[in-house]
């Protein structure tokens, strides 16, 4: 009997799933006495009834490393500690169906699961070890804020378009002599916006980690309309805010979804400025494009790394590990060290000082 392996993709999409997946499935295919299987919808595919497995083989992934997404889906929603449940009077209450999810994995024989997933999914993991469960961890996020790695697949995807957005802004900006102001992900990470914003040439660039002021963003303003520059971009992580405020954001009332929903500093930043100053101004709010599409070259390449040495770790025992990219290698790290803290940046980061020198207000 050939010993199985599950893989299970869960938070929010990411580009380069796919390619972790594929590359999973050929490293095992080489064992020959290994198949791997794909819970659909992260946990869920073991939870529910029927359960929802399918076979992962090489014909199911060929040619899957070029597609956004993932093959087997994912959800943010609920998990095995926190399983959404509907009372008879409608209300929702979360139940624990871990100790259920193990028997399920030993009833089908599953010698390790493989997690493909960020912060909160490598949090699950660790729970899940300590049941017992041989789980290894692949870092999945387009934030880039999980700790003992250099990077995660998907972050230099979306870091692509974010640039590109800002690029496409630019030409309209200047054509309107506008202010605009470009939104993007991160959470509480302003990795995507910071660099976007030195790629791209924008003018100001707001991250979580420097609460901003906003007579220092009315100055720069200011500064280049007094130059007869009448036009200037301003890129926005999501989860920014200025000094003494809180982040933007609204209660999700998704069931089993427990996080803030991030969204709106765009427009409130608008609102700040033009108390300050009469200019045209646009907000754009690149959301989930960031999230989808075709992953770029690097993040294949990455995400083909991490799934090889995410099944060699299986092989050699590496449990409770999750695969991490540092210098040029990709070595395995415990899971309790990835989520112990998260990975933001800092007032002192190279590319903070990058983006000071050639002129670019961080709002402080």
């Amino acid at each position: 009997m050939k010993k199985r392996v599950l893989v299970v993709t869960t938070g929010g999409d990411c580009p380069g799933l796919n390619a972790v997946i594929r590359a999973i499935v050929k490293r095992a295919g080489r064992e020959r006495n290994w198949e791997v299987l794909g819970s659909i919808e992260g946990y869920h595919g073991m939870l529910q009834e029927p359960m929802e497995i399918i076979q992962l083989d090489s014909s199911r992934v060929s040619g899957i490393h070029v597609m956004g997404g993932s093959i087997i889906r994912t959800t943010n929603k609920g998990g095995p500690f926190n399983w959404p449940v509907k009372n008879p009077d409608g209300t929702w209450t979360a139940v624990d169906r871990s100790d259920e999810l193990v028997r399920r994995l030993q009833y089908q024989n599953i010698e390790a699961v493989i997690c493909i997933g960020g912060d909160g999914s490598q949090k699950i993991s660790q729970q899940l070890f300590e049941k017992g469960v041989n789980i290894v961890g692949v870092p999945k996020t387009i934030d880039n804020d999980l700790s003992c790695t250099d990077l995660t697949f998907g972050f230099q995807t979306a870091v692509e378009v974010a640039t590109d957005a800002v690029d496409k802004l630019v030409t309209t900006a200047t054509s309107h002599s506008r202010t605009m102001i470009l939104e993007v992900m991160g959470r509480d990470a302003g990795w995507i916006a910071l660099n976007s914003a030195v790629a791209g040439g924008a003018h100001i660039v707001l991250i979580p980690e420097i609460p901003y002021d906003i007579t220092k963003v009315v100055g720069k303003i200011q500064d280049r309309i007094d130059l007869g520059k009448e036009f200037a971009i301003i890129v926005v992580a999501e989860g920014a805010k200025a000094i003494g405020g809180g982040i933007v954001g609204t209660k999700s009332s998704q069931v089993g979804y427990e996080n803030i929903v991030l969204g709106g500093i765009g427009r409130k930043l608008m609102g700040e400025i033009k108390k300050y100053l009469d200019i045209e101004m646009r907000v754009t709010v690149l959301g989930h494009l960031q999230r989808g599409g075709i992953p770029i070259a690097y993040d294949r390449i990455l995400a083909t790394q991490f799934g090889v040495k995410a099944f060699e770790m299986v092989l050699e025992g590496k449990f409770g590990q999750m695969a991490a990219y540092k210098g040029d290698d990709v070595i395995s790290v415990p899971i309790t060290e990835a989520i112990a803290k998260m990975s933001l940046v800092e007032p002192d980061n190279y590319l903070v000082k990058t983006a000071r020198g050639i002129g670019i207000c961080l709002g402080d």
